[in-house]
């Protein structure tokens, strides 16, 4: 069993009265690590998946009184993938309020409509966690961090899922089963999903431009739809987790591009099953993209995991000036170069440097990446 690190945090929180739910995309390991939080506690509990039909048929038209005649004896509640069941924001707030004796604890595979529903029935009655794929300090906990480093490649190319990492010599065969029929399920259940296939070409023009700027006039004519359904289906894949933007920064310099925005694969695996591309790094063109790609994911963890609270960008002039990463800090920016090759140099633009004089700046490369992805900033 790989510990992750939100399982000390769920069981520390159990203590306050909130309703806990755990976001993430499917088969990332959020039934197993709330499974291992519910074998551990003391007390009496249930288990419910809302998979299946009969659960969610427990909370149709269900009110207070209902509810703690269902669940009012047990001392814990999980409820998973709580996004099946009509009206979840609502229900989790009448628990939330009416059974404080009970910890309830869900899951959701999807935010369409869970997580606005959260933020405007439930403030301050929940914590909202996010788990990812394994991340690397997971990894290097469970075995060692010479052991993880020597799976640099291999972990550039399959990425973190973790029925990947667990099952070895199987990665293509389960990437594609998890592309083919877990990564779009819940947009798929969505009535504003008419073409599905729309949807696979817009992630695989995506997979195809990683690293690079993102215009959504350029995909609608790849494509060939209107940039509104563009924008919907990239919102839809955001909240199904399978990607995520990252914006331009931009304050002072009228040359500075300031509406760009790149999108970036939550897992470098899932990105490289949806351009079939499972090459080693020495025949790849993209090698430099997905170097990118898995420090950016990699470091969203840290973050999030670390409860840092930063505003992320990338920069990038009319001249083609540009810097990978930007971190602001309560002001101070963190600028960050991306190098696979250790031998690569790289120096801060200068007009960056001058026009935003309180910065820090480092290059990223094999050499000292750890740091950079694991522990403490």
């Amino acid at each position: 069993m790989i510990k992750r690190v939100l399982q000390i945090q769920i069981e520390s929180d159990l203590s306050l009265q909130k309703v806990q739910v755990i976001f993430g995309a499917r088969q990332i390991g959020k039934t197993t690590l709330l499974d291992t939080v519910f074998n551990r506690f003391e007390g009496k509990k249930l288990w419910l998946s809302a998979d299946d039909a009969d659960v969610r048929e427990l909370f149709i038209d269900a009110n207070s009184t209902r509810l703690k005649q269902l669940f009012g004896t047990y001392n814990l509640l999980v409820i998973d993938e709580v996004q099946r069941i009509e009206n979840a924001g609502l229900l989790l707030k009448i628990m939330a309020d009416q059974l404080k004796s009970v910890h309830v604890m869900a899951t959701g595979s999807s935010a369409f409509e869970l997580r606005d529903k959260i933020s405007e029935s439930m403030a301050g009655r929940a914590n909202e966690y996010r788990l990812f794929p394994f991340w690397m300090q997971e990894m290097a906990n469970h075995t060692n961090i010479f052991e993880e480093k020597r799976l640099l490649e291999h972990r550039m190319i399959f990425g973190y899922y973790p029925e990947v990492v667990n099952n070895p010599g199987q990665e293509k065969k389960i990437l594609q089963q998890i592309c083919d029929s877990n990564l779009y399920k819940d947009i798929y259940s969505l009535t504003q999903v008419k073409k599905p296939y729309l949807l696979e070409k817009i992630l695989q023009a995506i997979a195809l431009q990683l690293g690079s700027v993102v215009s959504f006039n350029e995909l609608s004519r790849l494509v060939g739809a209107d940039k509104e359904t563009i924008e919907r289906y990239i919102f839809l894949l955001e909240q199904a987790f399978v990607i995520y933007r990252l914006p331009s920064f931009s304050r002072n310099l009228r040359n500075e591009i300031n509406k760009g925005r790149k999108i970036y694969f939550f897992d470098n695996g899932i990105r490289n099953s949806i351009i079939n591309n499972f090459s080693p790094l020495n025949l790849r063109t993209d090698k430099g993209a997905l170097w990118e790609n898995f420090l950016m994911s990699e470091r969203l963890k840290k973050i999030s995991y670390g409860q840092l609270y930063c505003n992320r960008y990338f920069w990038r002039t009319r001249q083609q000036q540009e810097i990978d990463y930007i971190e602001d800090f309560d002001g101070v920016l963190h600028a960050f170069e991306y190098k696979y090759g250790p031998e690569s140099r790289s120096k801060l633009p200068l007009t960056f440097s001058k026009a935003y004089p309180q910065h820090t700046f480092s290059v990223i490369d094999t050499k000292n990446y750890e740091r950079f992805v694991m522990g403490q900033v």
